[in-house]
This record gives C-alpha cells, structure tokens and sequence, in this order.
C-alpha cells in the first residue's frame, strides 16, 4: 500500500530513540520507528503471522524482531529475515521537528 500524499503524524520528540510506535494513516496501522542512529524507518504495524504488534518488537539499525513469536523483517525491505511474508514498507522523513509519512 502506499499513502496517497506526505502527512505529518508526529513530533520527532514522541518516539525516544531506539523505540517504536504506532500511527493509523489512511486506514492503515503503520509502526514508525526512530532508531538509535537518529534514522526513522516505518513499516506495518500488524505483524503477518499472528497480528502481533511490531512498534512494541526489538529493533536494531536493520530488524524488528515481533514480541509474540520473535520473528523479524528487514526494516529498510520489509522482507522477512524468519520465511513469513514481507511487510509493507513506507517512506518516512523528518521535516523540522515533525515525523511526515509518505512522499
């Protein structure tokens, strides 16, 4: 899925570093993660498998790692590091202090 136009859905301050969290964008459950590089990546929140939810899940600079059945994904593909189906993966910046979802 891709988002129809750029929208702003936070403040870079609401996600500490090395966290996640989940925003709804146009009917979709997105997880926006701000890496402890400063990076951001966003990807689907629901995970595949059972609808785990994956803000919550572990991350490093390339996975997360979901809290119910521990499998992961590439943060950066969405391809799943486990043999489950690839996630949705959704361009994500930092404009000013502001988190802006899509392109």
């Amino acid at each position: 899925m891709t988002i129809s136009s750029a929208v702003a859905i936070a403040n870079i301050n609401d996600i500490p570093l090395g966290e996640g969290r989940t925003f709804t964008v146009e009917g979709e459950m997105i997880a926006v993660f701000r890496l402890r590089d400063g990076s951001l990546r966003a990807v689907s929140a629901v995970c595949p498998h059972k609808g785990g939810p994956l803000a919550d899940g572990q991350i490093d600079n390339r996975i997360v790692v979901c809290p119910l059945h521990l499998f992961s994904w590439d943060l950066a593909t969405g391809c799943s590091q486990s043999g489950q189906p690839p996630i949705n993966v959704y361009p994500v910046r930092v404009d000013g202090d502001l988190i802006v979802l899509g392109e």
